[in-house]
């Protein structure tokens, strides 16, 4: 914080989702000098409470969106194979039809899906479609009812942990310099002569104020934009409509099935997605209700009920209120010309806004597709800069309106942190349980996870052999990577390391009180929280987590 108090920056970026972390990662890869603020946590909204799917989506070739489909399958193809590849693997989906027909639509539509990824893709190929009959698609997912299918096409997409992989990209960006200011909400906009020269800022944690300048500000605060918009006109038109998303956290032995299933609902689709030995139960896609909190989106019953309702649909075993473990909801930052279109039937592209000189937004988009759309925010920023050289030096050459020495995107070709090693690591995983005492299970979900950073986690087993203890109820995570949290992740209270870091509260019972008592000490230490304010913190914890979210 003392640097960008004392120091004008090139770009300071509004927003910690996925595109934000993406377009400080950008923009200091590029070589400017980068600030990043966020009035929470790293992922804390939209970016850590989707399908955690990436994927090209598969419905939007019926809205004949070919070339955001092929975008999102290429950007697919290079999470897995080179800038992610830790945090994002492959999985089988079952496409199950109600009727004989549709089998040959359904699979013509997902084989143009594969021919999609295929294209000009820098790699992430995956298995070839094939079309099943009811006992081909019966031995895969057996809780699948036979009297509703007429046969399914198996296929495969890609899984991603949302939070994480946000996470990742804020920390790779830090390592190119960027400063990552976390807690720190933008009260306003500083405006010069018609031109956004900066932000007025406000620390949460230590209720300071202050005003960081910048040659250019650029806003990724996805449902937010709005706000931003009219800090320069208060008159300014709305841009952004939220479409509401929900999810059931479903028990791992109420769905047999050994791929996720994808079907047709009434307005889109849902997911039965298998995640963390558990099942996520997906989605809605509903215009936010004007009473809603914006900050904060909650499953309502009614949302709840339609979900049970469009899986048990497809299954033999129907799911019961009681098998959901937790829900979560999100809003998605959709871009429409008309308020009165659907949310289903809004275009995904995202749009770039440059309402004044210094000020670009942007919002839309899909989360697969977020390095396309922090590339484009910054490369508006770099023309806006170049302009801005131009105007003080009126004789400046036509390469400083380009841009002069700054440079075109380059984060196709950066590995996230965790990602170079991984492969090796992947394949040395026998021997790594062997050495340290730790199930194969176990060393392959902490690969998952931290990738060929996983000798942090060693590091602190070695420093301190007690925190290889599980963290209760589920010893799923070891105390360990509590501490990681709080020293290599930028988490700063429960919520960060247990929600977002960690996804112990979405997967359990109890809304993770249990693991909040156990790792409220591990991390106070490091916090610099005293005996008052850890029973402070899980006391905080506990009324914003109760014991069933369902």
């Amino acid at each position: 914080m003392s640097y960008v108090r004392d120091h004008a920056v090139d770009v300071v970026v509004i927003g910690g989702g996925v595109v934000g972390c993406g377009a400080a990662l950008d923009a200091a890869a590029r070589g400017l000098s980068v600030a990043l603020v966020e009035q929470s946590d790293l992922a804390a909204g939209t970016s850590s409470r989707s399908s955690r799917l990436a994927h090209g989506g598969l419905r939007y070739l019926e809205q004949r969106e070919f070339g955001l489909v092929h975008e999102a399958l290429t950007e697919r193809g290079l999470l897995l194979d080179r800038l992610a590849p830790h945090l994002v693997r492959p999985i089988p989906f079952l496409f199950p039809v109600g009727r004989r027909w549709e089998r040959p639509y359904v699979a013509s539509g997902i084989r143009l899906y594969d021919a999609l990824s295929r294209i000009g893709s820098y790699g992430g190929t995956m298995p070839r479609p094939k079309s099943l009959n009811v006992d081909e698609a019966k031995e895969l997912a057996p809780d699948l009812d036979a009297g509703e299918m007429a046969g399914a096409v198996r296929f495969h997409d890609a899984q991603i942990d949302d939070a994480r992989h946000t996470v990742a990209v804020g920390r790779t960006a830090a390592s190119y310099g960027a400063h990552i200011l976390t807690r720190t909400a933008v009260e306003g906009l500083l405006i010069d002569d018609d031109r956004v020269v900066g932000v007025r800022l406000h620390d949460v944690l230590t209720d300071a104020r202050y005003s960081v300048r910048a040659g250019v500000v650029v806003a990724a605060v996805g449902i937010w934009t709005d706000d931003i918009l009219r800090m320069v006109d208060p008159e300014a038109e709305p841009r952004v409509q939220q479409s509401k998303g929900v999810h059931l956290v479903v028990r791992g032995d109420a769905i047999r099935s050994t791929t996720a299933v994808i079907a047709r609902t009434p307005a889109s689709v849902l997911f039965l997605l298998p995640w963390a030995g558990n099942w996520l139960v997906g989605t809605t896609d509903t215009p936010r209700l004007e009473e809603e909190p914006l900050d904060d989106p909650q499953a309502t019953d009614e949302e709840i009920t339609y979900l049970l309702g469009q899986a048990n649909r497809w299954l033999a075993r129907p799911l019961r209120r009681e098998d959901v473990i937790a829900t979560y909801a999100g809003y998605r930052p959709l871009v429409a010309e008309d308020d009165s279109e659907a949310t289903t039937e809004v275009s995904r592209e995202h749009m770039i806004f440059h309402p004044i000189p210094g000020i670009v937004a942007i919002a839309g988009g899909k989360y697969t597709t977020y390095r396309v759309m922090a590339a484009d925010a910054v490369d508006a920023a770099v023309a806006d800069l170049a302009e801005q050289r131009l105007s003080e030096a009126p004789d400046a050459s036509v390469d400083d309106r380009r841009g002069g020495e700054i440079g075109p995107s380059t984060t196709a070709e950066i590995p996230l942190v965790g990602a170079l090693g991984f492969a090796e690591l992947w394949a040395d995983r026998a021997s790594l349980a062997e050495r340290w005492g730790l199930s194969v299970t176990m060393i392959e979900r902490l690969l998952r996870r931290y990738g060929s950073r996983i000798s942090e986690v060693f590091d602190l087993l070695e420093a301190d052999p007690a925190l290889r203890q599980p963290i209760p109820p589920a010893g799923r995570h070891l105390a360990a990577e509590a501490v990681i949290a709080v020293t290599r992740q930028g988490a700063l209270d429960l919520d960060d390391v247990l929600v977002r870091r960690l996804r112990i509260t979405p997967e359990s019972v109890d809304g993770g009180r249990v693991a909040a008592a156990a790792v409220a000490p591990l991390i106070a230490p490091y916090l610099g929280w005293d005996e008052e304010r850890v029973q402070q913190a899980v006391s905080v914890y506990d009324d914003h987590h109760p014991a069933s979210h369902a």
